[in-house]
């Protein structure tokens, strides 16, 4: 008596009504996608003039982003833009999301609520926490190595200076003197003390290769013109640095005697040479070959041009290697204004513990430590679909790979088809709330209709019994 067709429709609407039903559950969960039925008639044959009723022909969902909502926590993440997140489940199966509330687990895996691991590019040797990240490959989940970063010796420095072009070098009065040891002991056990006399002079620390700071002092002191000589410190000490006699016994020609005349000039102690334009001197060739090394008598130790003084201090207290760097000072000027220190850098750092991780726009995870330095520890690896509303939902705020969705194809934040990464945000759920009350109201209404078609149906049926 055609029942078929009003009880179609409300089975449909029934399942209209939990998909919606669902999206508002739903509207609070990060990441959530809303989900659409799609109706079609139904038909009992080509021939067929009256159909049958209707049915849901498919479940699909809508993948447009959700608004970006700031939390602050370092380790929320929203893809701003096309790309889910690859994780894997404690089984070895792997699901995609758009959630992206990560935590770290006992083993420094970046983990979900559920426990599924995130993936990405790991450390290209997983033997050596400190090892490079190397992008490619089969991706991996992710473990943030919770080791101290070990200590790292100077090997390199470099500062500009401007040195003052106006210093008469034969104007004793301009020097200033620094007490020093030169790594002997008077015959008390003491340290033998030495003034360095100077017109300018510049500190910085360097790293052993424990990890202990060493204070590097240069003594500069311009003996001609464009011509500086240095002398330098480890610690406060030159080594086998010596003046001239302090207390000499002298006649009638006590006044030509050079009390700041250098007798020995110790380990390190090199020359800077300028030219006529307060630049550092260059050979024929344009090299710079501005510094040059002096041995103990203060003569010049031929080397290949440089701009940098080759520096070495052996026999450091305190049981490390020794210290041996490069003080490379390309760039440095003499002008005609006051000595200064411009810029200075150096590799050195002690050892430093782990302090906090970080995330980078392009996925990648940065250790942070005490002693300032930061390692990467990987990077997180983005996936898509050729069809996404082909992905079959697998619970706990992900999506399975399917047949109809198509292979997922892998690649890197920021490049390509693929969204950035922001850290200390997250992309809520893109459920309409008030669109699905709305779509709410039409269900029930369509319902309540399907049901009054049953009831005339019903008064026809008893009518015909009633003959």
């Amino acid at each position: 008596m055609g029942f078929s067709q009003a009880l179609s429709g409300l089975s449909a609407q029934d399942e209209n009504l939990k998909i919606i039903s669902n999206n508002i559950a739903n509207s609070q969960t990060v990441g959530y996608k809303s989900s659409k039925a799609s109706f079609a008639d139904v038909f009992a044959g080509a021939s067929s003039r009256v159909g049958l009723g209707t049915s849901i022909a498919a479940v699909r969902q809508d993948f447009t982003a959700g608004d970006l909502e700031n939390t602050g926590r370092n380790l929320d993440l929203a893809v701003a833009g096309d790309g889910f997140y690859r994780l894997q489940k404690p089984t070895g199966e792997i699901v995609f999301s758009r959630n992206g509330q990560f935590s770290q687990d006992a083993n420094g895996f970046l983990v979900n609520a559920n426990g599924m691991r995130l993936t990405g590019y790991g450390l290209s040797d997983a033997n050596d926490p400190f090892s490079e990240v190397i992008a490619g490959g089969a991706p991996q989940a992710i473990r943030i190595p919770g080791n101290d970063i070990p200590a790292n010796a100077t090997t390199e420095a470099s500062a500009t200076f401007n040195f003052d072009a106006s210093i008469d070098p034969a104007d004793a009065s301009l020097l200033q003197r620094a007490t020093v040891t030169n790594g002997e002991l008077n015959d008390g056990g003491e340290p033998v003390t030495q003034e360095v006399p100077y017109h300018f002079a510049s500190s910085f620390t360097t790293y052993d290769s424990l990890g202990n700071e060493r204070v590097i002092t240069t003594y500069f002191r311009k003996v001609d013109d464009n011509t500086w000589q240095a002398h330098v410190a480890l610690d406060g000490q030159i080594e086998d640095f010596a003046l001239v006699d302090q207390n000499p016994q002298l006649g009638e020609n006590n006044e030509e005697y050079d009390f700041n005349r250098v007798a020995n000039w110790g380990a390190n102690a090199f020359e800077l040479r300028f030219d006529a334009n307060g630049q550092l001197t260059q050979n024929n060739q344009g090299e710079v070959d501005a510094v040059v090394m002096l041995d103990q008598e203060g003569a010049e130790i031929f080397t290949a041009p440089t701009s940098a003084a080759a520096l070495a201090f052996v026999e450091i207290p305190g049981g490390a290697d020794d210290l041996e760097f490069n003080f490379d000072l390309l760039g440095s000027t003499q002008f005609n204004n006051n000595s200064v220190q411009n810029s200075l850098t150096q590799n050195g750092y002690t050892s430093g513990t782990l302090v906090g991780i970080e995330v980078q726009d392009d996925g990648t995870v940065v250790r942070n430590y005490t002693n300032e330095q930061s390692r990467e520890a990987g990077q997180i690896v983005l996936a898509t679909f050729a069809n996404m509303e082909g992905l079959q939902p697998d619970g706990d705020n992900g999506w399975r790979a399917t047949n109809e969705s198509g292979e997922p194809v892998l690649g890197i934040a920021g490049t390509g088809m693929f969204g950035t990464i922001a850290s200390g945000v997250l992309e809520n759920s893109n459920v309409d709330l008030a669109r699905e009350l709305v779509n709410m109201i039409v269900a029930q209404r369509a319902y309540q209709a399907n049901s009054s078609s049953i009831g005339t149906r019903d008064e026809l049926l008893q009518t015909v019994i009633n003959l």
